[in-house]
């Protein structure tokens, strides 16, 4: 048998878009103008005629919780419904190495083996056990024993003597993640539900690519809504002003960026903007909502979740973090960076906790930032969002900041003391 391992990466659900004239944003096709975008019935996107766009926006977080799945097979037709699916990792049982050579030639991957009670990776470094149950009393002396660890695959003879509630139960104290193997798409998805929790993976064992495609979508789904949200302060503008020229750096990423989504950029690792994408087509310049004009080299901006980087460091396939203004959190490939000599805008805005906080950005519309339209009630929890141009920002303008720690150690976090100015 075949089996390919799958992490589903979150990523939020694509808003439908009502138009005037010809416009597709997630094809990156803009012709004519964007009349509204609607996220859900209790939710309505607007894009004025202007620059400025507006939707309602709530700020609130929530833990992630990424589900794995992956896929045991030996169907070509499966095989390739998995790399259409986005799988990275496979596992190969011994009889069937020469299969994992002729895929290795069809695909890139990281081809990982099934050996005795183990699955261990071509260097033959363990990376997860496999854990045999038959009966009820086979699951009372696994619970009892204190040396899982790591990622545990419990096989099954038959999973209607062994519910899955009773799984969950019997792991959830120990320090092992537990996958269920399960022949049906419809099982697997009652297993990640099991106790609300749920298993922390599925090994779908199919000949079928219908059901690895159902239950693909269905983690791809459920790891969407537990992706990380930031929590936004709202901070006032109280300084806009020219700076002269800078190595400005334009980030295109390899996805198509909704409207309402951008990267989170700012002079100081303790507080991050949201700049909006290029995503709005203006009479100036055509839509290209795969690119963000970030700011100059030196900025910080929010890479792999918990990380920041330099703009300057960011090449060809690093990733950052895509937000929207909710705060929901994607991750994005960048497919190039452009480095330029651009006139430059010094904004400075203040915190309810009296700080003041600095953002460069090129002296152009095509860098707007994130904030709230000056209607907004203060204090609002339906709250609006509005894409600032850096050309039309005033002080007094609100705007979304993403505050955390300021101590940074190779991007990492790090308890110490330290002044940003």
């Amino acid at each position: 048998m075949f089996c390919s391992c799958y992490s589903l990466k979150g990523e939020p659900r694509r808003p439908s878009l009502r138009t005037h004239g010809a416009v597709d944003l997630r094809l990156g096709v803009a012709k004519g103008r964007t009349q509204g975008i609607s996220l859900s019935k209790a939710q309505r996107f607007s894009l004025s005629s202007n620059s400025r766009s507006t939707f309602p926006i709530c700020l609130s977080t929530q833990p992630h919780a990424e589900k794995l799945l992956w896929i045991e097979t030996s169907e070509q037709g499966v095989f390739t419904s998995a790399i259409e699916s986005g799988l990275q990792n496979f596992l190969f049982r011994p009889q069937y190495a020469k299969l994992a050579e002729d895929w290795r030639k069809v695909a890139q991957l990281k081809a990982l083996f099934v050996k005795d009670n183990a699955i261990v990776d071509s260097e033959t470094k363990q990376v997860a056990s496999v854990l045999k149950v038959a009966s009820a009393d086979d699951l009372k002396t696994a619970q009892l024993r204190q040396d899982h660890q790591g990622l545990v695959i419990l096989a099954a003879t038959d999973w209607r003597m062994i519910p899955a509630e009773n799984l969950v139960a019997a792991f959830q104290e120990s320090g092992a993640q537990l996958m269920a193997e399960s022949d049906s798409a419809e099982d697997g998805k009652a297993m990640l539900e099991a106790l609300e929790a749920g298993v922390a993976g599925i090994v779908l064992r199919t000949n079928d690519p219908s059901q690895v495609r159902k239950l693909a979508a269905y983690v791809k789904q459920r790891n969407a809504a537990a992706a990380p949200r930031l929590p936004f302060s709202i901070g006032t503008v109280v300084r806009v002003q020219p700076a002269g020229m800078a190595d400005r750096v334009c980030v295109d990423t390899c996805s198509i960026l909704q409207p309402g989504e951008g990267l989170m950029v700012g002079s100081f690792a303790r507080a991050l903007f949201l700049v909006h994408s290029e995503c709005a087509e203006s009479q100036y310049i055509a839509s290209r909502p795969f690119r963000i004009n970030a700011g100059p080299v030196h900025a910080y901006i929010s890479g792999s979740i918990g990380k920041t980087a330099y703009l300057s460091e960011l090449v060809s396939g690093s990733e950052v973090t895509v937000v929207d203004p909710s705060g929901h959190t994607r991750q994005a490939l960048v497919g190039r960076c452009k480095i330029e000599k651009r006139p430059m805008v010094l904004v400075e805005a203040q915190t309810e906790d009296g700080l003041r906080h600095s953002l460069l950005l090129q002296n152009a519309e095509t860098g707007p930032v994130g904030g709230l339209p000056e209607q907004a009630p203060p204090g609002s929890r339906a709250r609006e969002f509005e894409a600032l141009p850096v050309t039309e920002l005033k002080i007094g303008d609100r705007v979304f900041v993403w505050q955390q720690a300021g101590a940074r150690h190779t991007g990492i976090s790090i308890q110490e003391s330290i002044l940003e100015r």
